[in-house]
């Protein structure tokens, strides 16, 4: 796999790799053979492929596996949290989550979630059965029996374990299900989604068959019957549910699917870019990944291509 310039189009990093992920915080993985590394944005290896999995650098550190556990290095390749959790998500707000191993004699059942600092300390007690992935906006959602609330960094709760499935907050506002059952695969049916402040107030009251985590740009995508639209912070339907999917807003648009086909709409709910694309990802820095078939390319915001589709 090659790493290329799409503004440009060209291919800045020769094709060398058997996988590669974009780039995060001035480094990509890569993969040779069956281990990871990482290399800088000359192609150069900057950590060597020894990792039997990995994950993008989250301020400052990566989570890695060796063995049967997960640790975290830094950007020379140096572990600084010895491998020893179950599970753990990466740095946010300078905590990640983190899962401790079950217990002896309790066979079956998973360790408990608490949260680590930059030393490996756990700082927040495993005591929580599910964590959302990180700290967002100062808060994380937690689960306890079957309740999701939130804790800050203290550990303290300060919006209690209540709704029955939860998200991130984003932009002040955090989506929540309340009358979802979890069938025997962990999957949530049913139930109602709305959204809350941080004081854990209904600002949105649950109404809408499936709701998208977060906010962006000032709205969310939201099903109702069956198709998506979008609502802004009141709750008013702005762009009404017309779309078999929809994604939320980047740079001023939103990937939509019509009939099989994906495209892009502006905040008014025109279609701006046609649907024509079996796939399409937000828009950064002006340009948007769009797939068809098993070929991808790159468009700006009028469609045009700027890299044509190429496997």
């Amino acid at each position: 796999m090659e790493l290329v310039d799409f503004r440009k189009g060209w291919l800045v990093i020769n094709p060398y790799f058997d996988e590669a992920y974009p780039f995060s915080e001035g480094l990509a993985m890569v993969k040779i053979g069956d281990k990871w590394g990482w290399i800088d944005k000359t192609g150069n290896i900057v950590i060597k492929p020894q990792f039997e999995r990995t994950w993008y650098f989250s301020e400052g550190l990566a989570r890695v596996k060796i063995g049967r556990k997960l640790g975290y290095i830094d950007k020379t390749g140096k572990i600084v949290i010895a491998p020893q959790f179950e599970h753990t998500w990466g740095f946010s707000e300078g905590l990640a989550a983190a899962q401790v191993a079950r217990r002896w004699g309790f066979i079956g059942k998973p360790g408990k979630w608490g949260f680590i600092d930059k030393t490996g300390t756990m700082v927040i007690k495993a005591q929580f059965d599910h964590t959302s992935y990180d700290f967002s906006e100062g808060l994380a959602a937690v689960e306890i029996d079957g309740k999701w609330g939130w804790i800050d960094k203290t550990g303290k709760y300060v919006i209690k374990p209540q709704f029955d499935a939860v998200y991130p907050f984003s932009e002040g506002l955090a989506c929540v299900n309340i009358g979802g059952k979890r069938d025997k695969r962990g999957w949530l049916k049913g139930g109602k989604w709305g959204y809350i402040d941080k004081r854990g107030k209904i600002i949105i009251d649950p109404q809408f068959d499936f709701a998208w985590w977060r906010f962006s740009e000032g709205l969310a995508n939201v099903k109702i019957g069956g198709k998506e639209g979008f609502i802004d912070k009141t709750g008013k339907i702005v762009i009404k549910a017309q779309f078999d999917d929809a994604y939320p807003f980047s740079e001023g648009l939103a990937a939509v699917k019509i009939g099989g086909k994906e495209g892009f709409i502006d905040k008014t709910g025109n279609i701006v870019i046609k649907a024509q694309f079996d796939d399409a990802h937000d828009f950064s820095k002006g340009l948007a990944r769009v797939e068809i078939g098993d070929k991808f390319g790159y468009v700006d915001k009028t469609g045009k291509y700027i890299w044509e589709p190429t496997e």
